[in-house]
């Protein structure tokens, strides 16, 4: 039958190696094969299995009704494909063979292309990416919550192809993609600064302005919070070149779009803007009590250790603790979207509204191609609170991180949520 693939970005499928689909039956045996393809060449125990088919409603005899399961995909798949292991099962395949590793393994590449400053090739491979989704990933799980992350890492890499099309100049078909996309996610700050970028780059001003006030309004108006530092300094660099440009002293190319300045916006890069705002955290709409004493412990905990971090199991209210306990000041930065440890030192600087042109030629000298050593040399004379939230399943990166930052800046404190601790010194 040649390379089976395993396709679970979407409703559960297997292709041979010819590229023909096998028939799979039901949801529940769909269920119980992306169940098993979540974790190629791992044995699954008996009672996990049985939580993400049946979710919270097992039949009586869960055990007997999962080997009469397996026992039909077995037929389907062939006997060899599902080992039985000590007290589980196993699906005989490794990550290349599941779309959604493979979709990750891609996004990786596409985000250090773009780092590495190409964004041509970056741009296929993110492309390549995201053509691997058929649909709402893990659809065929009674647990909704377990397509959480992936759509998360959809969204992150469907950025970073806009980013990569951005910085290569091929502004053509953005502008529509991105209001559908701010129509979509209304609240997202990213996809709305990129449509102003991209409206910018096509000449469109006035039009670039329009999409800055219609978010600062739906920001406003649905969350009671104002535009984040990058859509505030992108409001500034454009008032700026608006105003240059009716005074005659902005350059302009032949199709009628600004030298320069929209350029370097198109390209991600500050217009001369020196400001530098401080704190991301929303405002928040809903109060918070009962959990006073935890709060004054953190607060004291932070001001006599430089880290902290707060642990517990998922849904505990780690995050909204941790954002209740920090000074409206501190930097939210958000790891849960991240599928490897070395991508959190690049999460920090976006989340501080940071770009590699941001920090390039700071005192005539070049800039610095390494994330950490970008983020030292912002924060060497800060004291900031960084709040690294979710971090346990990139654990290492963020303990790596946080002692290389506490380390060389000492006005820094990292205030952390995990399942487990950093076991970093603070």
């Amino acid at each position: 039958m040649g390379r089976v693939r395993y396709l679970i970005l979407g409703v559960t499928e297997v292709r041979d190696g010819h590229g023909g689909s096998l028939p799979l039956g039901g949801p529940r045996l769909r269920a119980l094969l992306a169940a098993l393809a979540l974790r190629p060449g791992r044995p699954v125990a008996v009672g996990e299995l049985v939580d993400e088919v049946w979710g919270g409603e097992p039949p009586q005899d869960a055990p007997a009704a999962l080997q009469a399961l397996v026992g039909r995909l077995r037929r389907v798949l062939g006997k060899e494909a599902i080992d039985s292991a000590p007290g589980g099962y196993r699906l005989a395949a490794v990550p290349h063979d599941i779309d959604l590793y493979v979709f990750e393994r891609l996004t990786r590449e596409g985000a250090d292309q773009l780092d590495a400053g190409d964004p041509h090739g970056a741009a296929r491979t993110l492309r390549a990416a995201l053509a691997l989704w058929r649909g709402a990933a893990l659809a065929d799980l009674p647990d909704r919550d377990r397509g959480v992350r992936p759509e998360a890492q959809r969204l992150a890499a469907l950025q970073q192809r806009i980013e990569a099309d951005l910085r290569r100049g091929a502004t053509a078909t953005l502008v529509p993609e991105l209001r559908e996309l701010a129509a979509d996610h209304p609240y997202d700050e990213p996809f709305r600064a990129q449509l102003i970028r991209a409206l910018w780059a096509e000449g469109r001003q006035a039009d670039a302005l329009a999409a800055y006030e219609d978010t600062r309004r739906v920001l406003a108006d649905g969350l009671g919070a104002d535009p984040g530092p990058e859509l505030t300094s992108l409001q500034r660099q454009l008032l700026a070149a608006t105003g240059a440009a009716a005074r005659g002293t902005a350059p302009r190319t032949t199709d009628g779009t600004a030298h320069g300045a929209v350029a370097d916006v198109a390209a991600g890069a500050p217009a001369g803007d020196s400001h530098e705002p401080h704190g991301n955290l929303r405002p928040r709409l809903t109060s918070f009590v009962g959990r006073e004493s935890e709060l004054h412990a953190i607060r004291a905990d932070l001001r006599r250790s430089r880290l902290v971090t707060l642990t517990g199991p998922g849904g505990s209210g780690k995050t909204r603790l941790a954002e209740e306990s920090a000074p409206r000041n501190a930097w939210l930065v958000e790891l849960a979207p991240l599928d490897h440890p070395s991508a959190v030192p690049g999460a920090v600087l976006s989340a501080l509204g940071l770009r590699e042109t941001q920090l390039a030629a700071r005192d005539g000298r070049p800039a610095k191609n390494d994330p950490t050593a970008r983020l030292v040399e912002h924060l060497a004379r800060s004291g900031t609170l960084l709040v690294l939230d979710n971090c346990e399943h990139v654990i290492g990166g963020a303990a790596a991180l946080a002692e290389s930052l506490l380390t060389h800046c000492p006005g820094l404190r990292i205030l952390a949520t995990s399942r487990e601790p950093l076991g970093v010194p603070g």
